[in-house]
């Protein structure tokens, strides 16, 4: 049964609410004892750092995170850099879900081929318990022993050096940093756009293209 309008919009609505307030989770606030330098001295750092550009106008500060001091700054640099890396994979493998399926079994002992997934949001409750345990341990092992940020490093440096692409130019290593921090960006927008998207439209963006759905404000109409 179709929803209405206005159903719709709820939807539409709470889905951007629990993004929002999972983000903000990831927001931390100043550590506790840390000395605070002057504002001046922070926003100048502030104004150096990547992604500063003409996209932001330069120091684009609205919430006034810069009071906070250099350590939440480079924490939240380093958050910034982890979830646009996050994205940009969870993007790709959001749309991948339609055009490519793996042959053989997802589960044998649930008798669950990966075929029977779904492709976007459906997969979320087509993976059984035993199969996202084994997902946030991996991740978690990841990320507390072989990917930790070291402090001494720049933000998002945490490969060994055999394993990152090294640039000896300065400006070609800004510019590629740069380019993977607005990528990222850009990929945190486009997948919380496509949950949305799916919540509000009941499809996947494949499969509402292959529909020829194009209208982009269905809860309006």
């Amino acid at each position: 049964v179709e929803s209405n309008p206005a159903d719709r919009r709820m939807k539409a609505v709470a889905v951007l609410l629990a993004l929002v307030a999972s983000a903000a989770a990831f927001v931390p606030s100043s550590p506790a004892g840390h000395a605070s330098r002057t504002l001046p001295t922070v926003k100048a750092s502030v104004e150096d750092m990547l992604g500063a550009d003409i996209e932001t106008g330069g120091l684009w500060d609205p919430f006034n995170f810069a009071k906070d001091g250099e350590a939440a700054l480079y924490r939240r640099r380093c958050v910034e850099i982890k979830h646009g890396r996050v994205a940009m994979i969870a993007t790709i493998g959001y749309v991948m879900g339609d055009l490519i399926t793996f042959p053989g079994y997802l589960s044998k002992t649930q008798d669950i081929k990966f075929s029977d997934v779904p492709a976007g949001m459906g997969a979320l409750t087509a993976v059984p318990i035993a199969g996202w345990v084994q997902i946030f341990l991996f991740a978690g092992l990841m990320e507390t022993k072989f990917y930790k940020q070291d402090p001494s490093k720049a933000p998002g440096d945490i490969a060994t050096p055999s394993w990152w692409v090294r640039y000896d130019d300065p400006e070609v290593k800004n510019k590629k940093l740069t380019s993977e921090i607005k990528n990222g960006r850009l990929a945190m927008m486009a997948i919380m756009g496509m949950m949305v998207q799916e919540m509000v439209y009941h499809q996947t963006t494949i499969s509402q293209i292959q529909a020829g759905n194009f209208n982009p404000f269905p809860v309006l109409v």
